[in-house]
Parts: C-alpha cells; sequence; structure tokens
C-alpha cells in the first residue's frame, strides 16, 4: 500500500542533505574564490611597487642635502649644507671601479621654456651623461646630452615628451630647433619618454657645466646619484650600497662640518633598502592573505566533515543493510568519501573558475598607484584546488571510517 508520509519523509530528508551540500560547498567554494582574490591583489600590490621602482635605477643612491640640526665645532645649527662639484669628483675618483652609473645634478625648480608662442614652466636639470640611466629615460627621438657638450660647455638640450608636446603643436621635426631657456636659446638635441608619466616627462636636461655657467651655480650642485653594480645576490647587492652609503655620509659630513649624529642635514636615499621594506611589507601582506583564505577553506572543509558525518547518520540502516549483504568496509568508505570528494571538487573548481574570471576581466581595469594588474599564477589556483580535494577526502575519511566500523545488527535497529 502506497505510504504517503513515509514518501514525505524520504523526500524531506533527500532535500535536507540537497540543502546541506549545497551550502557546504557553496563555503567551500567561497574559500577559494577569495584565497585567489586575495592573491592576485598581493600580487598586483607587488606589481605596483616594482612599477614604482623602475621609474628610476632600481639599484640607485642619492644625496640630498638640507639645513644643519645640531651645533659642531663652534658653528650655529641651522646652516644650509651645499655640495659641489668636488664632492661629485672625490666620490668618481674614490670609488672608480665600485660605480656603475654616476651623476651630479643642478636643478631649476620652475624653468620658463618656450618656442615661438607657446611656452611653460618645467623643471630645468643640468647633469652628466649617465643621469639618462639613472633616470631610466628612453630616447624617443635623438640623443641624450655627452661628455664632449659637458666639455664645451654647449647650449643643447633633451626635452621631456610632455614638454615636447606643449611646445610643438603642429607635430614638426623638434631636433635641431631652437627653445629658449629663461630668454637664452638651446638647441633641442633629443626627447625622451620616462616610465614616471607626465610628470617625469615634464623635465628638460642640460649639461651641468652649462646649468651652472648660465643659471649663476658656480661649483654648487643640488643632489648627487650613483648606482653600483648588480648582483645576482640581492643581499649582498644590499650590504655593498649600504657600507658605499655609509662611507660617502661620513666623507661628506667631514668636509661640510657637519656632526656625525646630525642625520638631517646630509640624507643618502637608498632604493634598494626601500625595495626591501616594500618587499618584506608585502610578504607579510601575502602571508596574511594566504591566513584568510586558508582559514576560510578550513571552514568549509569542517563544514564537509559535519555534513558527512549528518549523512552517515541519516544512512545508517542503509549502511547495516549494505554490510549485511556482503558489502566489505572499503566499499563504504569509498561511497562516503566519493561524496566527500565530488562536494569539495566541483565546488573547488566553480570558486578557482569564477575568481579567476574576474581577475581576468576585471585585474586589468585597476589603476591605482601601488596596485597593477592584479593576477595569480595559475598553477598555485590550481594547486590549491587539489589541496582542497585532499583536505576533503581526509575530511571525509573519518565519518567514512566510523561507517564502516558499524555492526550491521546495531544500524538495523537504528531510528
Amino acid at each position: 500500500m502506497f505510504d504517503l508520509e513515509r514518501w514525505q519523509e524520504i523526500f524531506e530528508t533527500i532535500s535536507k542533505n540537497k540543502l546541506r551540500t549545497f551550502l557546504t560547498g557553496l563555503s567551500v567554494a567561497s574559500g577559494i574564490f577569495i584565497l585567489v582574490i586575495l592573491l592576485g591583489i598581493g600580487q598586483g600590490m607587488q606589481n605596483g611597487i616594482s612599477n614604482e621602482f623602475e621609474r628610476d635605477a632600481s639599484n640607485m643612491l642619492s644625496v640630498w642635502t638640507n639645513v644643519t640640526s645640531k651645533e659642531y665645532k663652534g658653528l650655529n645649527p641651522g646652516r644650509q649644507i651645499t655640495l659641489k662639484n668636488d664632492d661629485y669628483n672625490h666620490t668618481v675618483n674614490k670609488y672608480a671601479d665600485q660605480l656603475e652609473y654616476k651623476s651630479s645634478v643642478f636643478r631649476i625648480w620652475s624653468g620658463l621654456v618656450n618656442y615661438k608662442k607657446e611656452s611653460g614652466n618645467y623643471r630645468v636639470e643640468g647633469v652628466w651623461p649617465d643621469f639618462q640611466f639613472l633616470e631610466n629615460a628612453d630616447m624617443t627621438l635623438g640623443r641624450f646630452v655627452n661628455y664632449k657638450d659637458n666639455d664645451n660647455v654647449e647650449k643643447v638640450v633633451v626635452l621631456g615628451n610632455k614638454v615636447k608636446n606643449d611646445l610643438f603643436k603642429n607635430g614638426e621635426d623638434v631636433i635641431g630647433k631652437y627653445v629658449q631657456i629663461s630668454n637664452i636659446n638651446f638647441k633641442v638635441i633629443g626627447v625622451f619618454s620616462d616610465p614616471g608619466g607626465e610628470r617625469e616627462e615634464s623635465r628638460v636636461f642640460i649639461p651641468i657645466s652649462t646649468a651652472q655657467k648660465v643659471f649663476n651655480g658656480g661649483n654648487d650642485v643640488r643632489n648627487l646619484a650613483f648606482t653600483l653594480p648588480k648582483r645576482e645576490n640581492f643581499e649582498q647587492a644590499l650590504a655593498e650600497s649600504e657600507k658605499f652609503s655609509e662611507e660617502l655620509v661620513t666623507y661628506l659630513k667631514e668636509k661640510h662640518s657637519v656632526a656625525p649624529d646630525d642625520t638631517r642635514a646630509i640624507t643618502v636615499n637608498n632604493s634598494l633598502e626601500n625595495m626591501k621594506r616594500f618587499y618584506d611589507l608585502n610578504k607579510m601582506i601575502k602571508i596574511f592573505f594566504w591566513g584568510v583564505g586558508i582559514c576560510t577553506i578550513i571552514a568549509g572543509i569542517v563544514g564537509v566533515s559535519n555534513i558527512m558525518l549528518i549523512i552517515v547518520k541519516e544512512r545508517t540502516k542503509e549502511i547495516g543493510i549494505r554490510k549485511a549483504l556482503g558489502a566489505q568496509p572499503l566499499s563504504i568508505i569509498g561511497m562516503i568519501l566519493h561524496e566527500s570528494i565530488f562536494v569539495t571538487t566541483i565546488s573547488g573548481f566553480i570558486g578557482l573558475i569564477t575568481s579567476l574570471a574576474l581577475l581576468e576581466f576585471v585585474g586589468p581595469l585597476i589603476e591605482t598607484e601601488y596596485i597593477a594588474n592584479p593576477s595569480v599564477n595559475f598553477n598555485v589556483a590550481l594547486t590549491t584546488v587539489f589541496i582542497l580535494v585532499l583536505a576533503g577526502a581526509i575530511a571525509g575519511f573519518f565519518p567514512a571510517w566510523r561507517a564502516a566500523r558499524i555492526k550491521p545488527i546495531i544500524a538495523l535497529r537504528d531510528e
């Protein structure tokens, strides 16, 4: 006779199991989704930091000066320290075999540059030829200043790409044309682009000897910039740069009568030290992201284990019948593990595909200063799914082992 109540009870049980399984799968999928998104953001932060350092040479040391903050040798604090040509020449001669690129810089922050009816205020910098490589300036037209230009105090100029576009509106050939800097004619010999964008391309470069003579700079220089040869070992490169920085600062403080413990008067900006700090911070952020993602996945796995326990309990009588008919413990374990692995595998791949699709389509649209093109290595993402499947198998094993140990006579008595 058809037992309507019994069938309703069966359907309710099936519906409950499906709902539990769906919610558990959703938890697992969200865990993978969150982990992959967080890893993508972490990689985007690393890309952003790398882009920031690409604006200049990655191993550059820049020396700046300010006013003294301490009394020394009878001299009052508040003295403005100004670097000289001799400071640059001494450093270049002493460390000739250790330096890769070098340049001193004489800077005019707001120089009026005009061509015919077009004009604008731009940063004018007198430099040595190596400054092209220190600033990662890419020549798009012509050439950079050279040593002959400096030796002969030539009035030649290299324009940033933005300056060129501002002054030359008709797309005419700029090489060989004359622009005026503070009403003095300079011949255009090149145009450069810079990874830093328009801000860095709003500059013009002239020979430093010309800049000092034309703009009454005497022997003054604004700052010094150097790079040391690159090393395969980052720690070795960092140690060498720190040693060079310490020796250089010690020399400059002695020469300019600055107290040894005065940290304000003379400063060295070591890009390798900055890079290490940024990458250490990024590493900690990635570890935090991994922790959040893994905790979310563990929550999903715990849910899988709990669901399997509930399923085993609700199927106790079925398991007893199977064992009474001769089912081996391994087949019972396999049956439960099959469900556990199926849930984690399907859920894991859904979370993986969804997160990768989001990073693929939305990632390139993210344009911030310190996050660029967030992405994740596919092999890393796939490995997390396989680990998840393994964890799902482990989570399902204990309920399966419990089911395999149920005695048929006890299982058949279960209500």
